[in-house]
């Protein structure tokens, strides 16, 4: 039974308004160290968890409806049922993971790069502003498309222009078959192998580059995904599935680092871009266009480098006011525009994307 508190959240946040208190959203905190950190003596708590439930869901219509603090497991669960799934392939970062926190962060896994983020998934939104408001955006449907940028907005802001309150999401069939193939590969081999199947059309859902080794899964029908077997080659892996997993959830190998002096970098890169020489250990996905870097190298080096090439990098892990890359005059204008007309006084996730945001 789904459990609306959002009258109790309204006047949660026009109190928080009238008395220029600013508000620390959370929902399952699975995402805590994503973003910058901010002193959080400072700020109330609005929690979410309790505004949860499934409001509408038609597997034939291929939408779910949800209250933002419904448990991303609860929604995988019941899309299971139905053969169905979140395109998008979302990252949890551990079992309280809430759909509204999913689509605040925009966070998407290794099928992002060949279905799409997150946000090209929201079909509607409804929203508490700053002021106290409740709006609804978009709709139910694909073709409703009232609004429909404005829901996308809410997708990566992280809470600073509005708290979500109830999400509206695209589903899609899950795969008949899904296989991964492996292959022992240099980084540059690999990435140009990529670029080649780009160009045929073979059902490909996720790519991977680590320690010499070329991951690519496969999902569809039998018929296609046995054809394209036999255009790639290479050994199938076992516990395909769990690799996967693994890598979306960030429990590999290659995530694991006890250094405090390191941080997890998140480069988002044109996918033809060559190798990048940054001190550290890389690992690609997205067909080359998501790189992961554990690296002690600074934040303004690795930029440096990173910028020219129409790049951006993102401090994933052990961030504190830098997760994020500086914006230009006109986009940090933008931001402040968008922040004045969703959250007026300030008191939403202040400074969890940028400063004086």
């Amino acid at each position: 039974m789904p459990v609306d508190i959002s009258s109790e959240l309204q006047a949660h946040v026009i109190k928080a308004a009238e008395s220029n208190m600013t508000l620390q959203i959370q929902g399952g905190n699975s995402k805590a160290f994503y973003g910058n950190h901010y002193d959080k003596n400072q700020s109330e708590r609005l929690e979410l968890s309790g505004h949860m439930g499934v409001t509408a869901y038609e597997p034939t219509e291929l939408v779910i409806s949800a209250h933002a603090g419904t448990p991303l497991k609860e929604i995988q669960s019941l899309l299971d049922e139905h053969q169905q799934m979140l395109a998008f392939e979302p990252p949890a970062f551990g079992d309280e993971a809430t759909l509204g926190g999913t689509i605040a962060c925009n966070l998407s896994g290794p099928r992002r790069a060949y279905s799409g983020a997150a946000r090209d998934f929201v079909l509607g939104t409804r929203i508490l502003n700053g002021k106290g408001e409740i709006l609804s955006f978009g709709g139910e449907v694909m073709k409703n498309v009232a609004g429909y940028d404005v829901s996308r907005l809410m997708a990566g802001a992280m809470g600073t222009l509005g708290v979500i309150l109830d999400v509206s999401v695209k589903t899609v069939p899950k795969p008949e078959v899904e296989i991964t193939l492996v292959q022992s590969l240099n980084t540059a081999e690999a990435l140009k192998k990529i670029h080649e199947w780009a160009q045929l059309p073979l059902p490909v859902s996720a790519t991977c580059i680590n320690n010499q080794q070329l991951y690519i899964r496969l999902s569809g029908t039998e018929k296609g995904v046995q054809a394209a077997k036999i255009i790639l080659g290479g050994e199938a892996l076992e516990n395909s599935e769990s690799y996967w997993l693994s890598i979306k959830e960030q429990q590999a190998d290659f995530f694991l680092s006890d250094k405090n002096d390191t941080s997890l970098w998140r480069l988002s890169l044109a996918s033809n871009t060559p190798e990048i020489e940054l001190y550290g250990d890389t690992l690609y996905e997205w067909g080359g266009a998501l790189r992961w870097i554990k690296s002690s190298d600074s934040a303004e080096n690795i930029r440096n480098q990173v910028m020219p090439l129409q790049g951006h990098a993102v401090r994933f892990q052990n961030a504190y006011d830098d997760a994020f890359q500086p914006l230009s005059k006109p986009l940090l204008k933008l931001h402040q525009n968008l922040k004045q007309s969703f959250d007026p006084s300030g008191i939403l996730n202040p400074g969890r994307l940028y400063k004086n945001l």
